[in-house]
């Protein structure tokens, strides 16, 4: 090795492909920051070879797709951002509501990430591997050409297909709630809202590096002036629920964009083994990509004229907040009708018919006459009313335009057997913790199956059968090893199970004796018991969300499926292990619901709401595309 080699300037001199490789002990961030060091380490960084290594450590996509999608951005390190950014959004989401129909995966689309909501059905003659799995797209974050991020909510409205273009937060790498939130947008016109009614030119103090805008000390409280400081800023979660609400409807319907009929195709390729149609989405991938973006950037009425025209367009993710004053205004002024003089009037009647029979019923019990206690408990429900209105006006105070955000953020989660206690108000979906199978738990994961025998297929007697997907974890219990299979999705008309439910356990440390029931299976292949343990499957019927259990047992067959069999019943559920990403890929996609409903299904549902869309036997002829 020459001298000048030898020293601490040796990794200047390395080849790009061994760099590369000593760059797999690195992270994107820790490689990031090696180039500031110098200038020589600057250049040797900007490798497309090490940044391709950096992508492919993250392992969301494979090699060959890595390749594909760097046709679509700047370099390697622009889809490291990206990909690093939409890793943790990666996995199963779900919500409580609906009990059926509650399961969003997200997976990796085409430069993108695709949340995919599993629709509850019963398997077609074909099974689970060959039979077309039902889907509905709810939304996808695509990569522009740097590798930030475009946010486009799915959804469908007077039978028309629309997305709603918006923004990302990240604010936790591992995060495990997704929230739909509306956030104010940077003030673009000042002057404008000095000049408005609701500010007023008090004083201002110049200096090198701000200026201070102050509003008058009698027109507004302490509190609103912390807002316009930037102190004490109302976040959306902050708002009555009705407020979030009306707010997430307003701004979906101003930022809608019809999706033109160009742009109605796959979100994601099939499986390479069909290279022939694989080869095919792609062209219609590289099409619908390139309208998104322009969508995104200037909205689907302006994109001829942006390909003609080089002035700044509006931003289409965002609008201004006038009409969205307008209508809560509206709303209020006709839900408090009355002048104030005739307000005040019926207020005085209210209290004095209450006060008198008040007053009765405390002369009949001995008690007290004051009223004292009543006028406590009424003003205080008229403050919260009050403070509810101050934090709705001072959240549309702080800026001048809105937009819709996707919030992704870590927050702290009860959970019972794996199923997360969420709340019911919050348009948001939580993170499953999917466990990777290791030695010593290697039933750990995502399970599908049916009821019945043989597994996967419907019989003469039943030719549709309820698909489920259950969720396989491990729990220390009094020194015992139980294996718990927690139901996510129930593919019935009306749930039998509730979410969260823990269709079986099986004591991992206690074999079982019990003799399997069947010989052979459809294809009348011998069955091979390899393991049995014994465990308790849930009480038929729909009851508390973790009812009672009968004694049962679970075999382990050779070919890898589980089967737990009731004692007494001898009925048997069988399952498989899923690959949710390539059975999607197979899939069919069916149409979205409205956008805020299409993203968090708030209203408490026994029933099938997708139960008006086609079953899967339906669609075997079909095109792919909704």
């Amino acid at each position: 090795m020459e001298p000048e080699h030898s020293d601490k300037n040796l990794l200047l001199f390395l080849p790009d492909d061994v760099f590369a490789v000593v760059s797999r002990f690195l992270s994107p961030r820790d490689v990031c920051n090696l180039c500031l060091c110098c200038k020589s380490l600057n250049a040797l960084v900007a490798s497309e070879k090490l940044w391709l290594t950096q992508c492919d450590d993250l392992g969301i996509v494979p090699h060959k797709d890595l390749v594909e999608w760097r046709k679509g951005v700047a370099s390697y390190k622009a889809l490291c951002r990206f990909l690093v950014g939409v890793k943790p959004l990666i996995g199963i989401w779900v919500h409580q509501n609906p009990e059926l129909g509650n399961v969003v995966y997200v997976m990796p689309g085409f430069v993108s990430v695709v949340g995919c909501r599993i629709i509850p059905q019963e398997l077609g003659p074909l099974g689970m591997e060959e039979g077309p799995i039902l889907w509905a797209s709810v939304f996808e974050i695509v990569s522009d050409f740097d590798g930030s991020m475009m946010f486009f909510l799915h959804g469908r409205e007077e039978e028309m297909n629309y997305v709603y273009p918006g923004s990302v937060k990240l604010t936790d790498k591992s995060c495990n709630v997704l929230l739909l939130e509306v956030e104010p947008g940077e003030c673009s016109n000042v002057s404008a809202l000095l000049q408005s009614k609701s500010f007023v030119h008090h004083s201002c103090v110049e200096s090198s590096s701000s200026r201070k805008i102050c509003r008058s000390n009698s027109d507004v409280s302490s509190s609103q002036r912390m807002v316009e400081n930037g102190e004490g800023m109302v976040s959306f979660g902050k708002l009555a629920f009705s407020d979030r609400r009306k707010l997430l409807e307003v701004t979906t319907s101003h930022v809608r964009q019809k999706v033109p009929d160009k742009m109605i195709g796959p979100l994601f390729p099939r499986l390479r083994d069909d290279e022939e149609n694989f080869q095919k989405d792609l062209v219609l991938l590289w099409e619908r990509r390139s309208r998104l973006s322009q969508m995104y950037k200037v909205g689907s009425g302006h994109i001829d004229e942006y390909k003609s025209s080089s002035q700044e367009a509006v931003d289409p993710t965002q609008f201004e907040l006038g009409d969205v004053r307008a209508r809560f205004d509206r709303s209020r002024s006709i839900s408090n009708p009355l002048p104030e003089e005739d307000t005040n009037t019926q207020c005085i009647k209210r209290k004095g018919l209450r006060g008198y029979f008040w007053n009765g019923i405390k002369q009949m019990l001995g008690r007290s006459n004051s009223m004292n206690g009543s006028h406590s408990v009424s003003k205080k429900l008229m403050s919260r009313g009050e403070i509810r209105y101050e934090r709705l006006q001072e959240f549309l105070r702080s800026s001048d335009t809105v937009r819709l955000t996707l919030k992704a953020s870590t927050v702290k989660l009860s959970s019972y057997r794996a199923w997360p206690n969420m709340r019911d108000s919050r348009f948001a979906l939580y993170k499953l913790p999917l466990r990777v199978p290791r030695d010593d738990q290697e039933y750990a994961g995502l399970w599908g199956g049916t009821f019945g025998w043989p597994p996967g297929k419907p019989s003469e007697d039943k030719p549709g059968k309820a698909l489920f997907f259950l969720l396989l974890s491990y729990e220390e219990f009094q020194g015992q090893q139980l294996l718990i299979a927690t139901k996510i999705l129930e593919g019935t008309h009306y749930v039998l199970h509730p979410n969260g439910s823990a269709m079986f356990t099986a004591n991992i440390n206690e074999p079982s004796s019990e003799p399997f029931p069947w010989d052979t299976d459809a294809d009348l292949v011998p069955v091979n018991v390899t393991h049995a343990f014994v465990g308790e499957g849930i009480a038929s019927g729909y009851g508390f969300r973790y009812p009672g259990s009968k004694p049962g047992s679970l075999f382990v067959l050779q070919n890898g499926i589980l089967a737990f069999m009731w004692k007494e019943s001898r009925v048997v559920l069988t399952l498989q292990r899923l690959n949710l990403q390539e059975l999607l890929k197979k899939g069919e996609r069916v149409p979205s619901l409205p956008p805020v409903t299409n993203f968090s299904y708030l209203t408490k549902s026994y029933s099938n709401v997708f139960v008006g869309l086609p079953s899967p036997s339906n669609f075997l002829s079909s095109s792919r595309f909704a």
